[in-house]
């Protein structure tokens, strides 16, 4: 999302406001420059079409002239900037959510506000558009590809064991210890020297991303711990505004294959899986982000991700019908039966309305959930203390 848009207004009306629990308290304040605060939620009060149109095609929330946004504004306004020097105190990520009515505590930090914004902030960039759209590739995606290359040159080169039981191979501890110790060193190779002192902090994202070692499973957890490698990364300035279509197409797309890849070769279990009454057993946020690719579109309706003819001929277009494709590959049976949820969303009407319903069951199912986030780590880029309004 641009700063930009808000430049459609020389002056707007804001009301900044902490939402929890469907209360909001807050104050309008006049601004005469557009002000984006990193993470913060406003509402807009316009009668400008364009923004009344924008808010309504992102927002889950809409009633009259008040449209609810999550804003998440990347640390570098413009890519021409220089990338700013690093003056805060990086530290090294810790769990913070140890038990259940700890979770007030995270709805309120700045690192719900910031990661919910930031997945918004992509979820809107990628609308209407396919994984070949053309769009820019900067030198730090080119390096996080390149990591996840490694990562899955070490797969190749950590074959899985024989053992007697079936799921969860041993072999991926072995792959996992590796990623342990070069861990840092793979963040370095992307983080510019300047701001060599995040290295350790984002490092640890980067390691909870890819899965449990003594559980030998994977789940929306550890998806959520790579989106949030991405997110600080933004906030530190080595990703930028234009690289977000990048982001999703180039970088978690790619992390999505290797993900796959650690699955099949490990048969890695799924972490909290709600079997058949779950979206999926790995992944949530390809189905929120291909969704919004979608919208709009000329011929495909979500009734047709149930069409194997329709999901052969477009799955390398659309990460939604890429993730179908995967589960029809590692289930067997009738659709409806392995995956009942997806099998249900089939009929909704249109891809708008799925994309607000699935982010909508992302923040309930996953991001409001305990044994989710009471893996979850803050430090000082995600940090837990409340969000700040400015």
């Amino acid at each position: 999302m641009s700063p930009g848009l808000l430049a459609l207004l020389p002056r707007q009306l804001i009301l900044i406001f902490l939402a929890e629990n469907g209360a909001a308290r807050g104050q309008w304040v006049w601004f005469n420059k557009p002000v984006l605060c990193p993470g913060s939620v406003y509402v807009l009060y316009t009668r400008a079409w364009v923004l009344e149109s924008w808010f309504k095609s992102v927002c889950v929330l809409g009633r009259g002239l008040f449209y609810l946004c999550f804003l998440f504004h990347f640390r570098c306004q413009d890519s021409s900037e220089d990338t700013p020097p690093a003056t805060q105190n990086f530290i090294i990520p810790k769990k913070e959510i140890h038990t259940v009515p700890d979770m007030g505590k995270w709805k309120r930090s700045q690192a719900y506000a910031d990661y919910i914004g930031f997945i918004l902030t992509l979820n809107e960039g990628v609308k209407g558009k396919k994984l070949t759209f053309e769009y820019r590739v900067s030198e730090a995606i080119e390096k996080l590809v390149a990591l996840l290359n490694t990562l899955d040159r070490w797969i190749d080169e950590t074959p899985p064991m024989d053992q007697p039981s079936r799921f969860g191979n041993k072999a991926y501890r072995t792959w996992y210890a590796k990623l342990d110790q070069e861990a840092e060193n793979l963040v370095a190779t992307v983080v510019p020297t300047h701001l060599a002192a995040a290295v350790p902090e984002v490092a640890v994202y980067l390691k909870e991303s890819v899965g449990n070692s003594t559980r030998i499973d994977y789940g929306t957890g550890h998806e959520a711990a790579f989106a949030a490698f991405l997110c600080c990364l933004c906030k530190i300035g080595v990703l930028r505004v234009d690289d977000q279509i990048a982001i999703v197409f180039k970088v978690f797309n790619r992390y999505l294959e290797v993900m796959r890849k650690l699955q099949k070769t490990y048969r890695m279990e799924p972490a909290g899986s709600q079997g058949v009454w779950g979206l999926d057993d790995f992944q949530f946020l390809p189905f929120i982000w291909g969704s919004s690719q979608l919208i709009d579109h000329p011929y495909l309706e979500p009734r047709h991700f149930v069409d194997e003819k329709a999901v052969n001929e477009n799955h390398k277009d659309y990460m939604f019908l890429e993730c179908i494709l995967f589960i029809t590959e590692m289930k067997t049976g009738p659709f409806a039966e392995h995956s009942n949820q997806l099998w249900n969303i089939s009929a909704v009407p249109t891809w708008s309305k799925v994309n607000q319903g699935l982010i909508r069951m992302y923040k309930a199912e996953c991001l409001e959930k305990f044994p989710v986030i009471q893996h979850f780590k803050f430090g000082s880029l995600l940090p837990i203390h409340p969000v700040s309004l400015c």
